[in-house]
C-alpha cells in the first residue's frame, strides 16, 4: 500500500520566494488500484506522482510504500526499491535511439533482480507481445509511430515485474484514436496483471479507465472517489 501523510512540497525560487506545489496531502492507494489523478497544468499532479515514486523529497510529511518510509532509506536503498518495485512511463518516451525496441525493453533488467539472459529475453519478448508489438522487436525508435513508442515505454516499465506502475501524462502527445488505444492497453494490463497503477493526466475523459479518480487543484486534492 502507498500512504502519503500530510505531505507538502515547496520549491525555492530564490531571493526569498517560493512556490508550494503540493500542500498537506494525505492519501492511501490500495494494492491493485488503478488511480487516475486529473488536474490542470500547475495543479500539483506531477509533483504528487514524483513524490509517490521517491523522485522528489517532500518538504514535510511522509511517503510510505508497504510500511517503509521512502525518505528514511539511503540513496542506494531508494534506487534498489525503485528498480525492483516501481515502473515509470513518462510523457516523452525517452527511448535510446541506438537500441532496438526489444533492447530498450530489456534495459531495466540491468538494475533489477539477477536473472539469466534467456529469462530476460523471454520476458522482454512476452511484454512486447502484451503491448501488441511482437512484429517490432528489431525496429528502432525512429521506425516506430508515437503510439508504438509509448507501447515500448510501457513494456519497459513492466520489465522488472514492479508492484507499482507510475505514468505521467502518457497520452498527452498522441492523437485521440491512439490515446484511447493506449488507455485501453493500460486498463487491460491492470486487469490481467493485477498491478497497482497511478496515472496523472489533464484529460478528464480518461477518468473512466481507472478504478478511482482523484482531482487536484492548487496543490491539494479536491475530489477523491470513483
Amino acid at each position: 500500500m502507498i500512504t502519503l501523510q500530510e505531505v507538502t512540497k515547496t520549491y525555492s525560487l530564490g531571493k526569498g520566494s517560493s512556490v508550494t506545489a503540493v500542500r498537506e496531502v494525505s492519501l492511501e492507494i490500495q494494492p491493485c488500484e488503478f488511480v487516475i489523478v486529473v488536474g490542470r497544468s500547475g495543479s500539483g499532479k506531477t509533483t504528487l506522482l514524483n513524490l509517490v515514486g521517491a523522485l522528489t523529497r517532500p518538504t514535510s510529511g511522509s511517503v510510505m510504500l508497504d510500511g517503509v518510509n521512502l525518505w528514511e532509506l539511503t540513496d542506494p536503498q531508494q534506487s534498489l526499491l525503485r528498480s525492483q518495485k516501481m515502473g515509470f512511463a513518462f510523457q516523452f518516451p525517452s527511448l535510446l535511439p541506438t537500441l532496438t525496441a526489444l533492447e530498450n525493453v530489456r534495459l531495466p533488467s540491468i538494475f533489477g533482480k539477477k536473472q539469466d539472459s534467456s529469462a530476460i529475453e523471454d520476458r522482454a519478448v512476452q511484454l512486447m507481445q502484451k503491448v501488441g508489438l511482437e512484429d517490432k522487436l528489431s525496429s528502432y525508435p525512429r521506425q516506430l509511430s508515437a503510439g508504438q513508442q509509448q507501447r515500448v515505454v510501457i513494456a519497459r516499465a513492466l520489465m522488472n515485474q514492479p508492484e507499482v506502475l507510475l505514468a505521467d501524462e502518457p497520452t498527452s502527445n498522441l492523437d485521440e484514436k491512439t490515446e484511447l488505444e493506449i488507455m485501453e492497453l493500460f486498463r487491460d494490463l491492470h486487469r490481467n496483471m493485477g498491478i497497482t497503477m497511478v496515472m496523472v493526466t489533464h484529460t478528464r475523459q480518461l477518468i473512466s479507465y481507472g478504478t478511482r479518480a482523484i482531482e487536484m487543484a492548487n496543490g491539494q486534492i479536491i475530489k477523491n472517489g470513483s
